[in-house]
């Protein structure tokens, strides 16, 4: 298993605003991984090409991208086969908040977001 490739890349402005970030495997074989948000955009996906390599086989190499810009957070689909979902709904790309569900194929994943970021 090999998992995130979490060494902290951080612009100037994004520091604060990227602490504390995080998604959390929600079950099967990774349940409990826990991986930072630690730059503006961090692909997951079951390809050797991915930030977070999850061997998934319902999950395409580069399923999706997780990351912030200014304040904000989003989950960004990457042409998947089987899409994207945020809470149910399907989206090619949408704001996350703080316990939002994402699922990639089969794979559940809850957000963790900073309970104080800059506005």
């Amino acid at each position: 298993m090999r998992e995130a490739e979490t060494a902290a890349v951080e612009s100037p402005e994004q520091p604060s605003v990227l602490a504390g970030a995080a998604i959390l495997v929600m079950d099967g074989f990774y349940e409990g991984l826990e991986v930072p948000i630690d730059r503006d955009r961090v692909v997951i996906g079951r390809g050797k090409g991915a930030d977070v390599m999850i061997a998934e086989p319902t999950m395409s190499r580069a399923h999706a991208a997780v990351g912030c810009e200014g304040p904000s957070f989003f989950v960004q689909d990457l042409g998947s086969t089987n899409g994207t979902l945020v809470n149910g709904g399907r989206f090619e790309r949408t704001a996350l908040r703080d316990g939002d569900e994402i699922q990639l194929g089969k794979l559940r994943l809850r957000v963790k977001l900073p309970s104080s970021r800059p506005v």
